[in-house]
């Protein structure tokens, strides 16, 4: 007996002795971050099919809204009419849009950008060893790459230096505040975060969050918290949108769309049914849907205990709620037989009266719930959310019900379209939206999806 309570006692000794604490920084970490497994239990093809489609459905998004990116929808309306292809972009270059003019039908902005810039940090990591102090030194890093390039340019033509100093202003803001952070400056951290984008809370680590998601595939939980702790520039509630972003995305590595329960609904992408994205609370827990795997992390992840949050709760949650009653209200709207006609937009005209109905009703709401900026996390994750439940998880109709609401429908379209690619597949997403994208962005922009879907996979898997 006394040699066993020796031991009990040496091993509590042990333990304790090697738990660390460290004073708080800005560097600290935010949360416990959990590994993945050696090698995901996911096969090799299988994550690489859902990876690729993450990268190219999100570029589909991001392509079909950047040519009308912040734009009132009667202003595409009136140029682009009812938009449900891609098209070309008429539009100068920017920072965080396009770095080319008029870029063919297929270019892509910064959302698609932060997905490359997220892999290429990651393959400086050890998987399950990602470090936010490491993810501000490689941003800082590329900033001052692109300080040099521009520093080294020469010449009597302007445009050389007006690209390079676009390219050194796209990540700006950003380098800011990860070089105080790096540095381990509390105060400086504190003070650059602030003052990002003007102090706005912006969708930053929703930009990257899904490619996070891809280094713990079907694990929401880890997923969430590392995307929590790498969203060094978010205020607020962000940090939590942004960890939900990668804890939905992670669960869509998960889920198997050509599964479904004895109650699911027709998957026809010919119709979509009335009250589509909505069962009774019990069928909805249960799972008898495959994106309800997605769907239910906004109830059952939440290793930072917001939904404790005193008095307040958990904002998430109520953006999540306010998305399933825009959804479920505008699918019940119906029409009235004896009522005139409805004074249906041109751009609209070949749309199903009832659909057009429907759809209005849908936008109408979200109107309501606009922010000042239309980059507001809040905003963003709402509008992902409502456009996928009121479509089914079907991906085309969703990406045309962003593209055609308008606001930020590029950032938003990006992010719906990551989840949705990973859940359904490259192989299960529009074969000519598909080619566009990756040779648009491979032969124009030197962004080869294919190839970071590849490199992607053999970081994850070790070879």
């Amino acid at each position: 007996m006394p040699r066993l309570a020796c031991l009990l006692v040496s091993i509590l000794i042990f333990t304790t002795g090697c738990e660390t604490t460290s004073p708080s920084s800005a560097t600290s970490s935010v949360a416990s971050v959990s590994p993945p497994a050696t090698v995901p239990a996911l096969p090799r093809e299988v994550y690489h099919d859902k990876v690729l489609g993450l990268l190219i459905g999100s570029a589909i998004g991001d392509a079909m809204g950047a040519p009308s990116e912040m734009w009132r929808r009667d202003a595409i309306q009136f140029d682009y009419g009812f938009v449900e292809q891609l098209d070309d972009m008429v539009r100068a270059p920017s920072a965080e849009g396009t770095w080319k003019h008029n870029l063919p039908a297929g270019g892509t902005t910064d959302d698609t950008r932060w997905k490359e810039i997220t892999i290429d940090f990651l393959r400086t990591q050890t998987p399950g060893q990602e470090s936010a102090t490491d993810f501000a030194s490689f941003l800082v890093a590329r900033y001052e790459q692109r300080i040099a390039q521009l520093k080294a340019t020469e010449g009597f033509d302007p445009q050389p230096y007006e690209e390079k100093l676009m390219k050194m202003n796209f990540l700006q803001e950003w380098a800011l505040i990860a070089k105080p952070y790096a540095e381990d400056d509390l105060a400086g951290y504190s003070n650059a975060l602030h003052k990002f984008y003007g102090g706005e809370m912006t969708c930053a680590g929703m930009l990257y969050a899904p490619m996070l998601a891809a280094a713990r595939p079907a694990d929401p939980e880890a997923a969430y918290q590392l995307a929590y702790e790498l969203g060094i520039f978010d205020l607020g509630y962000a940090r939590d949108l942004t960890g939900l972003v990668a804890a939905m995305t992670a669960a869509a590595f998960a889920a198997d769309p050509t599964q479904v329960g004895h109650k699911a609904r027709p998957t026809s992408e010919d119709a979509v049914p009335r009250g589509s994205g909505f069962t009774p609370d019990n069928e909805r827990r249960s799972g008898s849907r495959p994106h309800d795997k997605i769907l239910n992390v906004n109830r059952s992840v939440d290793p930072e205990g917001y939904f404790a949050s005193r008095l307040v709760g958990r904002s998430a949650y109520r953006f999540f709620q306010h998305a399933r009653r825009i959804a479920m209200e505008a699918r019940a709207v119906e029409l009235d037989p004896e009522a005139e006609p409805m004074d249906v937009p041109e751009a609209f005209a070949h749309l199903d009266p009832l659909a057009y109905a429907q759809l209005r009703r849908a936008f109408d709401m979200l109107d309501e719930a606009n922010r000042e900026v239309s980059f507001h996390p809040a905003e963003i994750y709402l509008i992902t959310l409502t456009a996928m439940l009121f479509h089914d998880f079907k991906f085309e109709p969703t990406m045309v019900f962003i593209t055609n609401y308008g606001r930020d429908n590029d950032t938003v379209a990006a992010l719906a379209g990551a989840i949705l690619g990973a859940y359904h597949g490259a192989e299960s997403l529009p074969v000519r939206m598909s080619q566009q994208v990756v040779t648009v962005n491979r032969e124009q922009l030197g962004i080869d999806l294919e190839q970071l879907a590849d490199e992607m996979t053999a970081w994850v898997y070790g070879n």
